[in-house]
């Protein structure tokens, strides 16, 4: 580009402002780019936010930890300095069961396995191969998929130092990969341990967030990526944000701004403009045209094709494979207001027990039970909880005028986006059908809790539930899914979100995709807004 620039021209704009949107522009902009960011709410964070339940009460607006956010964007965005102050209680996991007995997982390895009985030497098994085995998915998913048209030179050095990793895996470890990653969660966690309630506990993060059982194959996949670059092991992260997981978003936000970045909220993007097969800029709802050498969509990948890019550019083939795109939502949120502290049975007054998450998942069986339900329309009447209460950790979530107040957070599985009705009811079938039965799914949610925590029921001031449908409507998420689309290895790696548009390019040129639609996925972790920076400031070097 020759001659002076106008005063509205951009080096990249930025559609949306989720945690990895907020990552990709805060990296831009370091680098110099002239960056702007659009956000259609009236706040940045997206599904990473903080929201107000009642008068003086936040909650988490869906996934309440913030533990696998990559320590590298934490470092290289300076964001303590920006104000991120983050909690780690030393209790990982805490799952009771109705029967009143209940397991913990430590953070300490050592410590978990001295709780299990005969159980804890397999635990210690496990929790070894998942750590060895997530350094290296760590590795796949810092790296950028293939080009797999015409791959050059930095294909060939990114495959050596892929190379190197599995290599470094050794002869059991590269092995037990490639068996590992079609398994069922199920099967992989059988290998280990006995207990049923503790195969049923470490099977869970395998089936997390994902229309999936823990007999489904690639469901291991899932529970290794869950695992990459972080400190969880066998027991996965728990770290809270002070402020909940809105004070990351806005952490990210200061960082992106002190940059140079320019984020705009309330600024809806209609569709992105192109010419020829690139992409030019886009146009908000209200009409104002902004102009851009890149286009970044922070949307998930369906959404970004199918409602912001002209459908002739996209053409007939591409808007078939990405309407195939799966989306298919399972998980509700619900939010409560507790009167005071519930008093679970099995934790026999520790607090502290309960400062981690809160996992009901009985066993395998009673998890597949429950995915059965979704296979034909319904949601479980005894839906899999994973649930926090964040205001133990994080007191400033709740006013000090209603001191003895405490949040919970809960993460309900399975809830399916489409609910198949009855024949007699039209209305009750689709994503419609949810009106009208979101509070009798909150009910069957508080059952569950009732189960190991009695009296829970009596103690909610304030409720909140969140359908697929309700995530879809308020924070754009396509069929309601928390991911952007499913976790399987059909959509992971150089297939996500399609084959041939892995590598954070995708449909148009100087269109990128920065959200958890990307690779590596996953939730709040920062890593697909990383990486796709680090592909736009290439080209955008180019180009310069």
């Amino acid at each position: 580009m020759s001659g002076p620039r106008p005063e509205t021209y951009w080096d990249a704009v930025i559609i949306g402002a989720g945690h990895n949107a907020l990552v990709t522009a805060a990296y831009l902009a370091t680098a110099g780019k002239r960056t702007l960011v659009l956000e259609r709410r009236e706040r940045v964070g997206g599904a990473a936010d903080t929201v107000e339940l009642a008068r003086g009460v936040r909650a988490p607006a869906l996934a309440h930890t913030v533990g696998r956010l990559r320590p590298s964007v934490q470092k290289d965005l300076a964001l303590a300095h920006h104000g991120l102050s983050l909690v780690a209680p030393e209790v990982r996991v805490f799952a009771p069961s109705p029967g009143g007995g209940a397991i913990t997982l430590w953070g300490d390895a050592t410590k978990t396995a001295a709780g299990l009985g005969e159980d804890g030497h397999g635990y210690r098994q496990f929790d070894k191969r998942m750590r060895l085995l997530g350094r290296f998915l760590d590795e796949l998913g810092r790296s950028t998929p293939p080009d797999i048209k015409s791959p050059g030179f930095g294909d060939a050095i990114a495959g050596l130092k892929l190379g190197r990793s599995f290599k470094g895996l050794g002869r059991d470890g590269s092995r037990t990969v490639l068996r590992v990653l079609p398994m069922a969660i199920a099967d992989l966690v059988a290998e280990s341990v006995e207990s049923d309630a503790l195969r049923g506990l470490l099977a869970w993060r395998g089936v997390r967030f994902g229309n999936v059982g823990p007999w489904s194959a690639g469901t291991a996949a899932m529970l290794l990526i869950d695992g990459a670059g972080n400190d969880g092991g066998a027991a996965g992260e728990t770290v809270f944000a002070k402020g909940g997981p809105g004070a990351l978003s806005v952490a990210l936000a200061a960082a992106a701004q002190a940059a140079g970045a320019t984020i705009r909220t309330s600024a809806p993007v209609a569709h992105i403009t192109s010419r020829d097969g690139r992409a030019t800029g886009v146009v908000l709802e209200g009409g104002e045209e902004i102009a851009a050498r890149a286009v970044v969509s922070g949307a998930d990948p369906k959404r970004t094709l199918l409602d912001l890019v002209d459908p002739v550019e996209l053409g007939p083939s591409l808007s078939w494979r990405a309407g195939n795109i799966r989306t298919p939502g399972v998980v509700a949120k619900v939010n409560l207001v507790l009167r005071k502290l519930p008093a679970f049975k099995a934790a026999a007054g520790d607090e502290d027990l309960l400062r981690g998450r809160i996992v009901i998942a009985p066993g395998i069986d009673a998890m597949e039970r429950a995915f059965d339900a979704t296979k034909y329309g319904r949601w479980s009447d005894q839906p899999i909880l994973e649930a926090t209460i964040p205001s133990l950790a994080d007191p400033s979530l709740v006013d000090g005028a209603r001191a003895g107040t405490q949040v919970m957070s809960v993460i309900a599985q399975y809830a399916p986006y489409d609910l198949a009705g009855s024949a007699e009811d039209p209305s009750s079938r689709g994503p419609a059908g949810w009106d009208g039965r979101r509070e009798a799914f909150g009910d069957a949610v508080i059952a569950v809790l009732e189960s190991v925590a009695p009296g829970i029921g009596r103690l909610v001031s304030a409720r909140q539930v969140l359908t697929p449908v309700d995530l879809e409507q308020q924070y754009g998420l396509s069929g309601g899914h928390p991911l952007h689309a499913e976790q399987g290895l059909d959509q992971f790696f150089v297939w996500r979100p399609l084959l041939g548009h892995a590598r954070y390019r995708i449909a148009l040129e100087r269109l990128y995709l920065c959200g958890s639609g990307a690779h590596p996925g996953g939730g709040i972790t920062g890593g697909p807004g990383q990486n796709a920076a680090r592909e736009i400031l290439k080209d955008l070097s180019k180009r310069a």
